[in-house]
């Protein structure tokens, strides 16, 4: 049984790696097959005040989200070698894979969902540093290793939204935006 807690540390620390070292590292670079993340994900995120529309497509059609859950298919695949000897690990590893992707895409698909449960990938996403924050299911390895930074619920964050506010009569589009980051303030 110490493999489910061992297979959730394992999963948030592969979590973070792969984030940090391959889809910003590798996927910064335009020619790389994982910059979809940082050029597609980020850029659509960004745009939309953290909503990417692209989890609308299916799966069968080759996307990021497709991309993605390819990875993550093979990513387990790679470690059901190890079910005959750690079988309570390797479903947890399983199973935080599709955690992941569940978690990932209503985050994405409910903004407003994403800043009251994930702040953390909200703050990926939102915040001022888009190369901080790695961790999507929970922040454990961002806050272990000191990647984690804050910005819901920060002044910062309560001036960014005020600015936005105030444009938002120059601009219909700025009013949703605001609406979906911070209904609060739409309502005041």
């Amino acid at each position: 049984m110490i493999g489910i807690p061992l297979g959730l540390l394992y999963a948030n620390g592969v979590e973070w790696l792969v984030h940090k070292h391959v889809l910003h590292g590798l996927g910064a670079r335009k020619e790389s097959m994982w910059s979809f993340h940082w050029y597609e994900h980020h850029k659509a995120s960004r745009k939309n005040e953290h909503l990417d529309d692209a989890y609308e497509r299916p799966l069968t059609s080759w996307n990021p989200q497709s991309k993605e859950a390819l990875a993550l298919i093979v990513g387990v695949a790679a470690h059901l070698p190890l079910l005959p000897v750690a079988p309570f690990f390797t479903a947890t590893v399983a199973y935080a894979a599709v955690n992941y992707y569940r978690t990932h895409k209503r985050s994405h698909m409910e903004p407003g969902w994403a800043r009251e449960h994930l702040p953390w990938h909200y703050d990926h996403h939102m915040g001022p540093n888009q190369h901080a924050n790695w961790c999507v299911t929970k922040p454990w390895m961002d806050v272990l290793l000191g990647t984690r930074e804050p910005y819901v619920g920060t002044e910062r964050e309560a001036r960014d939204l005020a600015k936005k506010a105030a444009s938002a009569a120059r601009a219909p589009k700025a009013t949703e935006a605001v609406a979906v980051a911070a209904p609060e303030l739409v309502a005041a």
